[in-house]
């Protein structure tokens, strides 16, 4: 094994610490880093992430004793968000630089806190922003910082889960606003960060609504969990884990430690995130942007319009649905003013999320990587998307505009 190869460990072995970190990062940067360690605190999932990723690694349900054992340069925290503020800090104590999975945390308390923990340490948290890597995201922060379309003044973002993706927030921990800080937090973090990237500005305010109208106890019936269910013959949302052996032996045994179940029923009654949400965001530098965000619907994807004092720029993102639509690439459409169109094809790379990910892996861990599109996103990036999606989340329970920066710097 290299010894000039970056040590990293994981903490979270679930889907994706197993296969986004485990699997794919060190096989995209076989010669920069090397798997050392693994920690989750369900023992049987922690046996099959070790049996699936091989290695001479320190494994332990006990994170310290793992970190000591292990002695990583850099900890991958893949654990369920409400989490990840304890171990970030812990980690950043221990010396170990931090690539936290999105959102780096659920509260504006635990941004703080990691945000203080940086600075005092001198260890360095990066949040694995995958879109900003997508060709797509970078060609359009490329054309909006050339000034294809004059000075940017507005933007319509509307994001687009459908029953696939949609329906699986419901039915795993995320479903909880205390494990996930709701999909203002979870799912619009990644939106909301590319928002911040794209426009180069911090947000300020928002005003939210939000609303549970098709999941939690919107359903006709319910179970406690698809494998067990009654209605499975006459549930839209029924799921077969068992069809799926990655999934399968990463849940379905491991749920015996625990309790937690990959599919439990998207109608139990005590879910309390929103399916259904809105957002209007105001910039430092005066842009305002209109996002939506809706988890039933019968497309997958996004629908993007920047406007400018010389412009517009639209981008209509097909990621899956029942008609014919571009595979592969997506086209970025540019309209003057003087009534000038210019279409743009972006096509996209190899590796999930359109390509972003590969990109991803060699930014944080190639040595010599360069940032020209400040791609990379460190703690106060991702406590910005974090920030915006709590004050969206409270402005939906308050029906009041809330401020996003004093977030930072306070106990509000």
């Amino acid at each position: 094994m290299g010894t000039n190869k970056r040590r990293v460990a994981i903490v979270g072995t679930g889907h994706r610490g197993v296969g986004t970190w485990g699997r794919d990062a060190p096989a995209t940067c076989a010669d920069e880093i090397e798997l050392v360690g693994l920690s989750d605190t369900n023992p049987a999932r922690l046996a099959v992430a070790r049996d699936r990723l091989g290695g001479n690694l320190a494994v332990s349900t006990d994170l310290d004793r793992m970190l000591a054992e292990a002695r990583p340069h850099t900890l991958l925290v893949c654990t369920r968000d409400d989490t990840h503020a304890d171990i970030i800090v812990k980690a950043l104590e221990a010396g170990i630089d931090v690539v936290s999975e999105k959102p780096m945390a659920t509260t504006a308390a635990d941004c703080r806190r990691i945000l203080e923990a940086e600075r005092r340490t001198g260890r360095k948290v990066n949040v694995a922003f995958n879109y900003r890597f997508a060709p797509t995201s970078r060609k359009i922060r490329e054309l909006l910082a050339g000034g294809r379309i004059g000075t940017v003044t507005s933007c319509d973002f509307h994001w687009y889960l459908d029953t696939v993706h949609g329906a699986d927030y419901f039915r795993r921990w995320h479903a909880y606003k205390r494990h996930s800080g709701s999909l203002f937090v979870h799912k619009a973090t990644h939106h909301f960060d590319l928002l911040n990237w794209w426009i180069d500005a911090d947000p300020v305010q928002v005003f939210a609504q939000g609303a549970l109208r098709k999941y939690g106890a919107n359903g006709p019936f319910r179970g406690a969990r698809c494998k067990t269910c009654p209605h499975a013959g006459e549930c839209e949302f029924y799921f077969d884990m068992g069809k799926s052996e990655w999934l399968e032996s990463l849940y379905e045994a491991p749920a015996a430690e625990d309790g937690y179940v990959r599919d439990a029923c998207v109608y139990r009654e005590d879910i309390d995130i929103y399916d259904t949400m809105s957002a209007t965001i105001r910039y430092a530098n005066d842009v305002q942007v209109s996002y939506s965000l809706n988890a039933y619907l019968p497309v997958e994807g996004y629908h993007l319009a920047f406007n400018g004092t010389h412009g517009r720029l639209e981008v209509r993102m097909f990621e899956r649905q029942a008609f014919d639509a571009p595979s592969g690439r997506d086209e970025i459409l540019l309209l003057g003013t003087d009534r000038s169109v210019e279409r743009i094809t972006v096509d996209h790379g190899p590796g999930g999320h359109f390509g972003g990910d590969p990109l991803l892996h060699r930014s944080l861990f190639e040595p010599q990587a360069e940032d020209p599109a400040g791609q990379r996103a460190g703690a106060r990036a991702g406590a910005l998307s974090v920030l915006t999606g709590v004050a969206a989340t409270r402005s939906a329970e308050t029906g009041k505009a809330v401020d996003i920066l004093p977030l930072l710097d306070s106990d509000a």
